[in-house]
């Protein structure tokens, strides 16, 4: 997730030249191992959880999403990097706002109203996570459930 230190301005020039390219399209290159590591940031996870909760159900884009991204870690010899907690929190919340939508938006019109889910340090899991927390080894392993609330 964008840990890189991109600008706003950057950030925003990566996403857009993503959304030129089909969630199926997104979502193909990235099972396949085409997703340059380099160019992989945060935003981008959010794109793609985005996509699978569009063409499966919960429990499916869960399963097939960490499963893709813990490959992709694998891939670039950073296995140790994939963080369960963050993945599967993530996912939830994007689903839960895609509910709130009364329907499925479109990509822009999902990433307009929830700002907030591209902010990676100090972002959304923050309202529902202790920093003690997401940094330890069993978030990084499991799924730890919520231990700060609103």
């Amino acid at each position: 997730m964008n840990g890189v230190g991109l600008t706003g301005e950057e950030l925003t020039r990566d996403l857009l030249t993503r959304d030129l390219v089909s969630g199926d399209e997104l979502i193909r290159q990235f099972e396949e191992g085409f997703t340059p590591a380099a160019t992989f940031h945060h935003g981008d996870h959010v794109r793609l959880a985005f996509e699978y909760l569009r063409r499966y159900p919960a429990l499916e884009a869960l399963r097939l999403f960490s499963d893709a991204l813990q490959r992709f870690a694998a891939a670039q010899g950073k296995a140790d990097r994939y963080h369960e907690t963050i993945t599967w929190a993530y996912l939830l919340v994007i689903r839960e706002r895609i509910a709130r939508a009364g329907g499925v938006p479109t990509w822009e019109e999902f990433a307009a109203r929830n700002e907030d889910l591209f902010i990676w340090k100090g972002g959304v899991l923050t309202k529902f996570y202790r920093q003690e927390t997401l940094d330890s080894e069993l978030a990084r392993r499991t799924f730890v459930f919520p231990d700060q609330f609103l």
